[in-house]
């Protein structure tokens, strides 16, 4: 398997990470210890997960996918195996990017991880009422424990993104190594206006989510009938339009040149496309995990391309 930098980290992760939000909500405890083992024997290594998964479902309080995680590992022996990537920010009981805030958090996710060092630690979303040096600050007293290895953010503007980089240069403090951003082949517009050429100019990784835009990109949703057929069909209502459509028919026409199937597809684009480390995506079955990463043996001709980003242009 092939391993990508993350940014200017040591760390090295294969093209696609599994989303770690589905364990505790779609997916219990045995299903996620038998999709994880299928993961990680099949050459993959990146896990990303939050303390604030998965708290909307009722009867949680977040920090489920964690403790998962955290079982698995201890019964598998798998840790040396994997990157552990986990967020803190959104968790209602532990908001925000103050330092106080960061240093519980960070105990509270190594606690339920079972482990001493989490490989990529990533802000959840921007707080604003936090200056960037105590984040950042907070970020470099674990790095210098030993708590986490690399830090990532995730649902940055530009604009932020870039004066953190500043700051951390200037400062001499660890800097974000990865972001996380919404990116897919219907929702490209937010990323590659601004952030894209920031993060290949200052060399940060990339793991994006909703990389098959809530399922619309495996092609399960087609007309309104299809919208009823599933819970997460009104999600993918916003896409079902003339654009979507014709997103959807370039998919098609690649994956039958390909022998391969739409999200497929959809994921080797992601993969493909610079400054893309790995996409993220979530699996609930092991069918479904199969098909996922298949992706990475899809070698997209510079023809599927340019139809598929002709196909989704804005």
């Amino acid at each position: 398997m092939i391993r990508r930098r993350l940014g200017r980290s040591a760390l090295e992760t294969a093209p696609i990470a599994f989303g770690g939000n589905v364990f505790g909500w779609t997916v219990d405890e045995p299903a996620s210890f038998a999709l994880l083992d299928a993961f990680v024997d099949a050459g993959f290594n990146l896990i990303d997960t939050a303390d604030g998964y998965s708290a909307w479902v009722p009867g949680n309080q977040g920090g489920e996918s964690e403790t998962i995680i955290g079982k698995w590992l201890a019964r598998s022996g798998k840790r040396d195996k994997v990157l552990i990537a986990t967020k803190v920010a959104k968790l209602a009981r532990r908001p925000g990017l103050g330092a106080a805030n960061i240093a519980m958090a960070v105990e509270d996710s190594l606690r339920r991880l079972q482990v001493d060092t989490i490989d990529l630690y990533q802000s959840h979303q921007d707080d604003p009422a936090t200056p960037i040096e105590e984040t950042l600050g907070a970020y470099a007293k674990l790095v210098e424990q030993g708590k986490v290895r690399a830090i990532g953010a995730s649902n940055f503007s530009a604009a932020r993104l870039g004066e953190s980089l500043a700051i951390a240069k200037k400062y001499d403090l660890p800097r974000y190594e990865s972001l996380q951003p919404e990116y897919n082949l219907v929702s490209r517009a937010g990323y590659e206006a601004e952030l894209e050429p920031l993060i290949r100019k200052e060399d940060v990784g990339v793991i994006s989510y909703y990389g098959l835009a809530s399922g619309f990109l495996t092609g399960k949703y087609r007309s309104e009938a299809d919208l009823s057929k599933s819970p997460r069909g009104q999600g993918v209502r916003k896409y079902l339009d003339a654009r979507g459509l014709r997103i959807l028919a370039a998919l098609d026409e690649v994956a039958q040149r390909h022998g391969a199937t739409p999200a497929q597809v959809a994921l080797a684009w992601l993969i493909a496309r610079p400054g893309v480390t790995a996409p993220i995506a979530s699996a609930t079955s092991a069918r479904q995990l199969q098909e996922i990463l298949a992706a990475v043996r899809i070698q997209l001709a510079v023809e599927d391309i340019a139809q598929l980003d002709q196909a989704s242009a804005s």
